[in-house]
């Protein structure tokens, strides 16, 4: 089994209340500066991007041009049609491929589905329809335009409610076409963020969370053991009362939690969200999740995860690469 890194680049990132702007613009040198340090000798390094349906706008700009170099692009397709139809829909999944396909190495569908919170597709109507539609249409455009290895799936949140009915309901809507083109499903989760965790409890609630996912979400839709999980984002933000070394701290014991659970729950991939802040001196939680400052000078965290990436690529490194789920 192939663990593999990466992480998103851009200075943007979302609230509940829409996107905090960036306090600088993105620098393109430095941040493919910045990516080649982090993926220091791993064979490929991810790097997380969006893209959004109907506008077509990418975030961050022009992603394209962080691939190369054994990097390749982690994309999302995300669902904010407020109407709810899926043919454009689907005809822009099946372009996305078209044209982005040989540089990617993923095609998540949707972001968060099962979050009814704008912006996030959770919030829009049909996307659970959406959402099995476009990954049957992306695996189909995938392998007829020869983009084998092009590993198309969808993600998630934690749900830590036993009456939720996303997982029940996508199981109804989900047929063969579906879990024979499904190759992965992610997960977004931060612990210690949103709901406080005591730090010696972290690696625990790490274990919890995960497991809960595999065991008990995803059956709940059909999607067997053999479907492997991705960690999509992950962080935790520095700021009043949460301290830059503190962050390389949990960066450490989060990464290390999940590459030990990778063979047990067949973990394949960790992205860390996100490598800068978009504003080092702004308000709140959301702004400060960067390894870097705004001005790209690098938090503590930012050896830290790179020096994960390198120990444990090297310590899971096996033959072969990220490739589609056999059969």
């Amino acid at each position: 089994m192939t663990f593999t890194f990466g992480i998103y680049p851009g200075g943007l990132v979302g609230d509940d209340t829409g996107v905090v702007p960036a306090a600088h613009p993105d620098e393109p040198a430095r941040i493919a500066a910045a990516l080649r340090e982090l993926q220091g000798g791993a064979e490929e390094f991810l790097v997380r991007a969006y893209r959004s349906y109907p506008g077509g706008e990418h975030t961050p700009d022009r992603p394209e041009q962080y691939a190369g170099e054994g990097r390749r692009l982690d994309l999302v397709v995300q669902y904010r049609e407020r109407g709810g139809e899926l043919a454009g829909w689907l005809d822009f999944v099946r372009r996305t491929v078209r044209t982005e396909g040989h540089r990617l190495a993923l095609l998540q569908i949707c972001e968060e589905p099962n979050l009814d919170l704008p912006p996030v597709d959770g919030s829009i109507p049909n996307v659970r329809r959406a959402l099995v539609e476009g990954v049957v249409a992306a695996k189909e455009e995938a392998l007829a335009r020869g983009f084998d290895r092009l590993v198309v799936g969808f993600n998630a949140v934690p749900s830590f409610d036993p009456a939720d009915t996303f997982w029940p309901e996508l199981g109804r809507l989900a047929d063969e076409r579906f879990h024979r083109a499904l190759d992965y499903v992610g997960l977004d989760f931060f612990p210690d963020v949103f709901r406080p965790v005591p730090p010696e409890q972290l690696a625990d609630a790490v274990r919890a969370v995960l497991t809960g996912f595999r065991r008990g979400s995803l059956p709940r839709a059909g999607v067997g053991p053999g479907v492997p999980v991705r960690i999509c984002e992950n962080g935790w933000p520095t700021g009043p009362g949460r301290s830059e070394a503190r962050q390389a701290e949990v960066v450490a014991e989060v990464v290390r939690a999940v590459a030990g659970l990778a063979a047990e729950l067949n973990v394949t991939g960790y992205a860390f969200f996100a490598l800068r802040d978009a504003d080092s001196a702004g308000a709140g939680l959301f702004p400060h999740f960067g390894l870097l400052r705004d001005d790209y000078t690098p938090k503590p965290a930012f050896a830290v995860y790179r020096e994960l990436v390198a120990e444990l690529t090297e310590a899971g490194r096996v033959d072969g690469e990220l490739v589609p789920r056999a059969g």
